[in-house]
């Protein structure tokens, strides 16, 4: 299991201040109680990933246990003189990773922030990402991407003949052209050419077969397609 930490973020500006950095709209939780979200640098990488929803007096952001401490750091940087303050919880959440790997949900820590932009990681059909919210860290570079339609790699899902770990390296050919995301036993997502997700990919020894996604369309996938 993966444990996972709460950030809340608190006070008069907190609204605000996250919906200038957040990928996704806050204004959605008027409706909805808890949304995709992701935080990136100014190059576009995703420093992090996870769900937000409305708490008392502000927001509640999960987070990666290993990752949380120093995410809020980092946004206290960002913070200047808005108003809000940040604290992390710990709430005995934890998360299976058959479950994320499975569904097709990255799961970024420590050793995947910074790595990937939001559409290697499949946010725009995850709906994680708002185009219309306004401006946030990285924003030109995501939009740049979803509009020109320039998706060539993405985190697919596989099924390797033995266990791997995440940061191997995808070969085909034994020429190097990807890399794993996250793994459940011997169910993994990778970060691969889109273009050669059916081709003959291998980690080392193992070698990979494509698995399905639930967030692909019957005969025309949105991956597949993306590029």
């Amino acid at each position: 299991m993966h444990s996972i930490l709460t950030i809340k973020a608190t006070g008069p500006d907190a609204f605000e201040f996250l919906q200038a950095q957040l990928t996704n709209d806050l204004r959605r939780l008027e409706t909805e109680n808890e949304i995709l979200s992701a935080w990136c640098n100014p190059k576009g990488r995703v420093i992090w990933f996870g769900t937000i929803s409305q708490c008392e007096d502000g927001y509640a952001l999960s987070a990666a246990a290993d990752l949380a401490e120093d995410m809020v750091k980092r946004l206290t940087m960002f913070r200047f003189r808005s108003k809000v303050d940040f604290d992390v919880v710990d709430d005995g959440q934890t998360v299976d990773p058959a479950f994320l790997v499975e569904h097709g949900y990255p799961y970024i820590g420590g050793t995947q922030s910074e790595q990937f932009t939001p559409h290697m990681l499949n946010f725009d059909l995850l709906d994680a990402i708002s185009m219309d919210k306004g401006c946030y860290p990285g924003q030109e570079i995501v939009a740049r991407t979803h509009y020109k339609g320039a998706t060539k790699r993405r985190a697919l899902r596989f099924e390797g003949d033995a266990p791997v770990s995440p940061g191997d390296k995808v070969s085909l050919d034994g020429r190097e052209i990807g890399e794993v995301l996250n793994v459940a036993d011997k169910q993994l997502l990778a970060v691969v050419p889109v273009d050669k997700a059916n081709e003959a990919l291998m980690i080392g020894e193992v070698v990979l077969r494509p698995r399905p996604l639930p967030y692909e369309t019957n005969g025309d996938s949105d991956l597949n397609s993306a590029n």
